[in-house]
């Protein structure tokens, strides 16, 4: 081989080499191909969020009374207030105690309402047809005395505000004559009247109790009638059973004094006013609509029945010029009531006939108050017939 294809062959083989080492060396610097992006994993799809209770209230008067159904309005409020958008309430305002509320009462149902509350008396054997034909809807009637499944009753101690309002009545009236505005003859408005006149006879053994019915619960002129009435027959102190101001209007026209009945109706008539007997329906409504947003809701043979004890009756406003004494006189009662070392009704008491109703020392049940259907010693007439517990 001579010298010049040997160098050839070399340098051929040099140049192979370098290329090989380019290759090589173009190959490392390249960057690796990425990896594959993971596929997407879908988020879990969030709850849905549950539907509001939806709650119907039945109002047997206007929720403007300034009264009973202003206070039963008042309690719808605050149930609003506590749960939000948990809920959502409604009303029907001035449903008749008639054929009427029934036809109201499906309708609510109809609507998808849930939970329905009847607020008077004269609502019990409407909600009954009703609850029986629907059994998935949980009835709240105020004041009755019937349950069922899904119907049971509540109420408020009304004549623990009556005893405190005899107690002022009392000391303030100067002819001893008191005068009450009753409205349907049954027990519960009976026992309003006797308790405002055992409050009454507590400081003032001379006073006697006058009483005239309109036979309705919201009635402006009948109320103004009767108020006149028994201003015009002596009496000089006025306390009611009726859900209008009406006869603390008449009061304040006429020069005399009253109380205010189930809200605070000091504006009413300011110049009459000695203090307000109230409900709080909120206490009892709200613990009503949170049982039934847990699942906790239940009926009881017996009807729920709160007083001053769980913060559901008060006397408030009380005017300036009742006495010191009497303001304490009160203080004292109420926590009587809240620690139960306090019967209003403890023998012995008797009725107006000279009876004994109520042994010495005896304290009256509940089944015994639920069934009042006389006058107390005291109050003048006979109680007129009517519906009966």
């Amino acid at each position: 081989m001579t010298d010049l294809k040997k160098r050839s062959m070399l340098k051929l083989a040099t140049l192979s080499a370098l290329a090989a080492t380019a290759l090589v060396g173009c190959s490392k610097s390249e960057p690796p191909a990425p990896a594959p992006a993971p596929a997407p994993v879908a988020a879990p799809a969030a709850a849905p969020k549950p539907e509001p209770l939806k709650i119907a209230f039945a109002y047997v008067g206007p929720v403007g009374d300034g009264g009973w159904t202003f206070a039963h309005d008042n309690g719808r409020k605050a149930v609003e207030k506590e749960f939000g958008d948990k809920v959502v309430t409604s009303f029907v305002e001035s449903v008749p105690e008639s054929a009427a509320a029934e036809r109201v009462f499906r309708d609510m149902v109809g609507q998808g309402n849930k939970l329905v509350f009847g607020t008077t008396f004269g609502y019990m054997e409407p909600m009954l047809k009703v609850a029986t034909d629907h059994k998935e809807v949980k009835f709240e009637h105020a004041t009755g005395y019937k349950s069922a499944e899904n119907l049971r009753a509540y109420d408020s101690r009304t004549y623990e505000g009556a005893y405190m309002a005899g107690v002022i009545a009392g000391k303030m009236t100067k002819t001893n004559t008191l005068g009450v505005v009753g409205s349907i003859p049954i027990p519960e408005v009976v026992r309003n009247i006797n308790s405002f006149t055992l409050g009454a006879q507590s400081v003032n053994p001379k006073v006697k109790t006058k009483v005239v019915w309109v036979g309705d619960w919201f009635n402006p002129p009948k109320e103004t009638e009767a108020a006149t009435s028994l201003i015009n027959g002596g009496a000089d102190v006025l306390m009611q059973n009726t859900d209008s101001s009406a006869v603390l209007q008449t009061a304040e026209k006429m020069g005399k004094r009253a109380f205010g009945w189930d809200s605070d109706m000091t504006a009413y008539g300011p110049k009459a006013h000695l203090g307000s007997a109230v409900i709080n329906w909120s206490p009892y409504y709200v613990k009503a609509v949170g049982d039934a947003l847990a699942g906790k809701w239940q009926t009881s043979a017996d009807k729920i029945w709160w007083g001053v004890k769980e913060g559901s009756i008060d006397m408030v406003s009380v005017a300036a010029d009742v006495p010191d004494e009497t303001k304490k006189r009160i203080d004292e009662i109420k926590a009587g009531l809240k620690d139960g070392s306090f019967q209003i009704w403890k023998g012995p008491v008797v009725d107006n006939t000279g009876k004994e109703v109520l042994a010495k020392d005896a304290v009256a049940d509940d089944k015994f108050l639920g069934g009042i259907s006389f006058y107390v010693k005291g109050v003048e007439g006979k109680v007129p017939g009517g519906d009966k517990k």
